[in-house]
């Protein structure tokens, strides 16, 4: 049996592109991360960006408590990095003990082996249907190695 064909609305929707990228902040004083694919820079002076973060999720409580979160762009030779993110985490462990990382100069961990950085201060956030817009102003940020970031499509638009 295949699998029903998205609508041409979600297929067209498939086509923005996103970039693949691990965001990390501290909840509780422990790091935090997942991988995020909302994300853009939305201002050049000062630099600011913005990540979408689904509505309830512990990710959006700890950029609140935090108020600083960080961005590690991820290209080809790093995007092996996500499956740590996407494992089971029942037991009380990290993503990051699996991982080489750093703190931030606002102290959330950065992926030493991602592509670049970039360290933001929670400045604002706006609501949609079903997101959280966390808008940061960029306060630090460093390209590890040169590069492109990866780039990456949707099959379905409408879903992850």
């Amino acid at each position: 049996m295949t699998a029903p064909q998205p609508s041409p609305l979600a297929r067209a929707l498939g086509r923005v592109p996103t970039g693949l990228y691990i965001v990390s902040s501290l909840l509780d004083g422990r790091p935090v991360g997942f991988v995020g694919s909302l994300v853009i820079q939305t201002g050049l002076v000062p630099p600011s960006l913005c990540v979408a973060i689904a509505k309830g999720r512990d990710h959006l409580l700890a950029l609140r408590q935090q108020q600083s979160f960080v961005v590690s762009i991820l290209d080809e030779q790093s995007q092996g990095l996500m499956s740590s993110f996407f494992k089971d985490r029942s037991d009380g462990s990290s993503p990051f003990d699996d991982l080489s990382t750093r703190p931030a100069p606002s102290g959330p961990p950065l992926l030493e082996d991602s592509l670049a950085w970039l360290d933001c201060r929670l400045a604002s956030e706006h609501a949609t249907a079903d997101h959280i817009v966390c808008f940061g102003e960029v306060t630090a940020g460093e390209c590890l190695r040169e590069g492109d970031p990866s780039v990456h499509l949707r099959v379905d638009g409408l879903s992850y």
